[in-house]
């Protein structure tokens, strides 16, 4: 038996899973972790990553002999290193917000526009490795000199097992500084914030093989995101993947990246086949919910709210919900936005209000498939909004759109092992890994139920308050 190990490196824990040579996961290790949050600036120590990382592989080796591996990761976490590998400063994590100032200056410099037809990238913030960059430059002479390797987390891994200094391009696309239509970096960006071509690492496509370690077979994974959407399977035109958890991601391939529009804050990322992906995330949906619970129904569990909810009928009685708990982040970007519930009136129960806040997120759902003017046969439903029938019906019916669910919810980590298994020759490509690996675990077919009124409402109150 040979077995793929994929390694899904998180904001807060490290989670591998190893699976067989069809696919069926066989051990799982998460190895949790807290990051060094002070104001603006989070850490971590680069070296504990890889501390981290030995440790879940020595778990799953100790039982079993691993074939090939892969890891994806976040994208913007940076580790700069002497000519030697060693870090220099702990890694900046990509939540690190500390670079305002330089991303003004990069603003101030390309514009908006510029920087998105060549980096895909339609805002410029300080978690951007260019940004984080500028500031070593400007406020630590100590170690701008030294400084030899430019890693990204997936880079810097890789670099510890096999001594390659290798990237992968979806990893690098939220950099600002790699070109996604020239598949090269972006020198004159480079030039601004004083880098070279020399301390970058090699450019590889996702899945292909870099080196060994310890007789397993080492290869280039994806950004965490487009991992997940291999591991649920979305790797052909007509199907597209939503999360719901804290927040809402929405993956959508595309083969063309979008014009230029002012305003939009929807990225444009490359894909692990070359081609590109567009990320839609909310800042909150299932934390709405979540909120809900802790706050004014705490004796009852998430199921207890969905049994609440299925009692009321489709568009809650009038009663509309806004889920911008923490702002709006895309693709209008309003960080005062506010949290509303409109239309109450006597009538109203706590069933009511657990309905609105779930069809308040299926409709912010429908209102990023029109925005970007998906035409899509099928969306694959994941994170913790995925176990709940009644929401998962609500997104269908408000969508219009058949809506599945998967046997297995780890697709990060599926989707490197998959990765892994095409760069070792064990799947002939990536679709035909997911047309084995990837099984359906219920489907949702709208039911006729009309939620044209809900969704004008939702639509309506959005437009007066975001």
């Amino acid at each position: 038996m040979r077995y793929l190990l994929g390694v899904d490196v998180g904001t807060t824990s490290l989670k591998a899973v190893l699976f067989d040579e069809n696919t069926n996961p066989v051990k799982t290790v998460v190895k949790d972790y807290t990051l060094n949050a002070t104001d603006n600036i989070v850490e971590f120590p680069a070296e504990q990553y890889w501390v981290l990382f030995s440790e879940a592989l020595d778990e799953i080796t100790k039982d079993y002999d691993v074939f090939a591996l892969s890891i994806d990761t976040q994208c913007e976490t940076l580790i700069v290193t002497d000519s030697e590998g060693n870090a220099l400063t702990d890694a900046i994590v990509w939540l690190d917000n500390r670079a305002v100032a330089e991303a003004e200056a990069i603003e101030k410099h390309f514009g908006t526009k510029k920087v998105y037809e060549v980096t895909g990238q339609p805002e410029i913030i300080a978690t951007w490795p260019a940004a984080k960059l500028l500031w070593l430059k400007e406020n630590r002479q100590d170690i701008w000199p030294k400084i030899n390797k430019i890693f990204l987390l997936e880079d810097y891994l890789l670099y510890k097992l096999t001594g390659e200094f290798v990237t992968e391009k979806t990893l690098q696309s939220s950099t600002i500084y790699y070109d996604i239509h020239n598949d090269a970096w972006w020198n004159e960006m480079l030039d601004f914030i004083g880098v070279s071509e020399k301390q970058l690492p090699r450019l590889c496509n996702s899945g292909e093989l870099v080196g060994e370690y310890k007789g397993i077979k080492i290869a280039t994974s994806a950004m965490d995101q487009v991992a997940g959407a291999i591991g649920a399977g979305v790797v052909k035109p007509g199907i597209v993947s939503e999360m719901t958890g804290t927040t809402m991601a929405v993956f959508v391939p595309t083969d063309k990246a979008p014009e230029y529009v002012e305003g939009s804050k929807i990225p444009c990322h490359m894909n692990y086949d070359g081609n590109f992906a567009l990320l839609i995330f909310s800042a909150t949906a299932g934390m709405a919910l979540k909120w809900f619970r802790n706050n004014l129904c705490e004796d009852f569990s998430f199921d207890d709210l969905n049994v609440l909810a299925e009692k009321v009928d489709a568009g809650s009685n009038g009663l509309t919900f806004l889920p911008y708990l923490c702002g709006s982040t895309m693709p209008k970007y309003n960080p005062d936005a506010r949290g509303i519930f409109h239309g109450l009136t006597l009538e109203h129960t706590r069933g009511h209000f657990v309905r609105s806040i779930m069809e308040a997120v299926s409709s912010m759902l429908k209102s990023y498939l029109d925005y970007l003017g998906v035409d899509c046969e099928e969306i694959r439903s994941m994170g913790g909004g995925a176990k709940s029938d009644v929401w998962l019906q609500i997104k269908s019916d408000m969508c219009n759109k058949r809506i599945v669910t998967l046997k297995n919810d780890e697709t990060a980590c599926l989707g490197s092992a998959i990765l892994a298994g095409v760069a070792a020759g064990l799947f002939e490509s990536v679709e035909e890994a997911c047309k084995k690996a990837v099984i359906i675990n219920k489907t949702y077919t709208p039911s006729g139920t009309d939620y044209t009124d809900c969704y004008q409402r939702f639509v309506e109150l959005e437009d007066k308050n975001v």
